[in-house]
């Protein structure tokens, strides 16, 4: 019984072994596999802080200065609490035009390994960026219930540039008391 064993799994590594001297002489190897925009299964970070949050977010595109869309969600586990008002902070460095114009808030599926984020509704809403380009507010019409996945879609040409963004986002809740609290970071990398 060992022995069958053993020829089926020596015959199986030959079988392995003949598909990559093949795919070799092919020319196969040559082709270069891109990673899809989607954020990476292990994220590192020096200096850990218990009160970092990381959101979900995809872009169709990861390479610098390439027409990309970016899906940034605050999922449904994400907060507890309707929004009245999302303020996205964007860094000083980043150097790509933003413009309201080609942003829109919407209800979404979140993709994952087998599927792409898509915008499901739109959700009317007046969104403005001030003139440093640091800042998004999104006013939506009515506020946004606490069930579902929300996402701001930005439409924009990558950043020119290696290098990894951290946008926060910071959500006003209905109610008596009217301050934003921090609900999590989006860390985008540009390839």
């Amino acid at each position: 019984m060992a022995r069958s064993t053993t020829r089926r799994l020596l015959a199986g590594a030959g079988t392995a072994a003949a598909l990559l001297i093949g795919s070799t002489l092919t020319g196969l190897h040559d082709q270069s596999a891109r990673a899809q925009g989607t954020p990476g299964l292990v994220e590192f970070r020096w200096d850990t802080d218990r009160d970092y949050r990381k959101l979900y977010y995809y872009q169709t595109s990861n390479l610098e200065n390439d027409r990309s869309e970016w899906f940034l969600t605050l999922r449904e586990k994400d907060r507890k609490t309707a929004i009245l008002k999302l303020t996205v902070t964007v860094p000083d460095y980043f150097d790509s035009q933003l413009k309201p114009q080609r942003m829109r808030l919407c209800r979404t599926t979140a993709g994952g390994m087998l599927s792409r984020s898509k915008c499901l509704e739109e959700i009317p809403a007046v969104i403005e960026v001030n003139e440093d380009q640091t800042e998004i507010v999104v006013f939506p019409d009515t506020p946004l219930p606490a069930d579902g996945d929300y996402s701001l879609s930005i439409k924009l040409f990558n950043p020119q540039g290696k290098r990894m963004y951290q946008f926060n986002a910071l959500v006003q809740a209905p109610g008596d008391v009217p301050m934003s609290g921090y609900r999590g970071s989006w860390l985008i990398d540009v390839d």
